[in-house]
This record gives C-alpha cells, sequence and structure tokens, in this order.
C-alpha cells in the first residue's frame, strides 16, 4: 500500500514538473518570437515534453533514481555548482538568440528545412542517447556527487560499454541540434562555449571518481574514451 502511494505521489511530482516546463517555456518562446507560426517553436516545446514523459514512464521502476533527479542527495561538489552557475543562463542565451534570430533580426544565414530536421534528428538522438545513459545507470544523478547514501557502485553495461560519459556524449549531440531545430545558425555560438563546459565538466567529474568511486580507476583501463570513441 505504501508502495502504491509512493508511486502515485512520483507520478504527481512527475507530471507537475512536465507541466511546470510547458508553461515555463512555451509562453517564452512565443513571446519572444511574437508570432505563433513558428513551427520550429511548437517542435522544440513538444519534444521537450514528450522526452520528459519518456524518461520518466521508462524509469518508473526505479523510484530512488527518479528521486535523485528529482532532489539530488547532499555532497555536490563546489566545481559543479561552479558550472551549473554559467551553463544554465548560457542555455537561455542560446535559446533566447536562436529564436530572436529565426524570427525577427536574421543574423546568421536563412537556416534551410533539410538542416532543421537535421537539427530535429540530433536533439532527438542525444535525447535518446541520455536515456538509454539513465535507464542503464541507476546512479545517474544530476548532479556531480560521490552517492554513498546510496551505496554507489560503478556501471559499465550498456553504453557505458563505449564511453565512460554517454550521457555527456548525448547532450552535446542535442545541444548542437537545438539552434539548428529552433532556425538558427547564430545560436550555434553559444552552443559551441556549452559544449567546452561540458568538455571541462566530464574531465572534473572523471578525476573525481578515479579518486572517490572505488573501481572507477579499473574501468577506466578498460573502457579509455571518456565522451567520443576513439577521440577522447
Amino acid at each position: 500500500m505504501d508502495q502504491t502511494i509512493q508511486t502515485q505521489q512520483l507520478g504527481i511530482k512527475i507530471v507537475a514538473k512536465s507541466v511546470g516546463i510547458l508553461l515555463f517555456f512555451l509562453p517564452i518562446t512565443f513571446v519572444i518570437a511574437r508570432r505563433l507560426d513558428y513551427w520550429q517553436g511548437w517542435v522544440f516545446n513538444g519534444l521537450n515534453i514528450f522526452f520528459i514523459l519518456l524518461t520518466y514512464g521508462l524509469l518508473i521502476d526505479r523510484k530512488d533514481l527518479i528521486k535523485e533527479r528529482l532532489k539530488p542527495g547532499e555532497g555536490m561538489k563546489r566545481w559543479d555548482k561552479v558550472y551549473y552557475a554559467i551553463s544554465t543562463p548560457l542555455f537561455f542565451v542560446m535559446f533566447i538568440l536562436s529564436i530572436l534570430d529565426a524570427t525577427w533580426f536574421s543574423w546568421s544565414p536563412s537556416v534551410p528545412f533539410l538542416v532543421v530536421l537535421l537539427g530535429i534528428l540530433l536533439y532527438c538522438v542525444g535525447q535518446i542517447i541520455v536515456l538509454w545513459a539513465k535507464r542503464t545507470n541507476r546512479f545517474f544523478s544530476s548532479v556531480v556527487r560521490i552517492q554513498t547514501d546510496r551505496k554507489h557502485e560503478v556501471c559499465s553495461t550498456g553504453p557505458y560499454r563505449f564511453v565512460r560519459h554517454p550521457g555527456y556524449l548525448g547532450g552535446l549531440v542535442f545541444t548542437i541540434g537545438t539552434p539548428l531545430l529552433l532556425g538558427s545558425f547564430g545560436g550555434l555560438l553559444p552552443a559551441f562555449f556549452a559544449i567546452i563546459l561540458v568538455f571541462w565538466r566530464t574531465y572534473m567529474e572523471d578525476t573525481t571518481l578515479k579518486k572517490e568511486l572505488p573501481g572507477y580507476e579499473d574501468y577506466s583501463k578498460k573502457v579509455r574514451y571518456r565522451i567520443i570513441p576513439l577521440l577522447w
């Protein structure tokens, strides 16, 4: 009975978060665009909500992971707080600049329809990679911390057989896809800086895990690449 109640409560939180994101991004998108026929904006918001619901739908049997992602435990690294302090406003710069570029100012060349479709594809592929990593790794937190409260262990299955941080690989892919999806080449500039930040966070997290997570050093010798197979 208690388990059923907990599942229902998690479901309510998930729906509330999804609705909250929709109510936040949807109005902002079209206030910036100043028109409702900006179809790329509808696609972006629709995909956002779809992947949020899909993520929690596929993870509904992993209540501890959902709780961790909704409200991470203690122990977040100080440098990770710096990362969020920079990356969060940088995302909004990319988002707003892309919409303004696509709908009003045309700072960069017009994005062909096929390139927008490529952006949609990259966005979806990136989200799927992230979702695969979340489904595989029950310690996939939204912050960098050693989860001693959850008996943190190394994950070496699924996408973690190929790279040590597949979630970041997916993040890189959908970050590149987002400005193109929104119809802007100009948005790739802040996306470039966001990608640099991801590489920095990956390096810092990897170093932390080698020092503090038992078994990770050996795992890093078996899986050589952090994010991009054959490169890094």
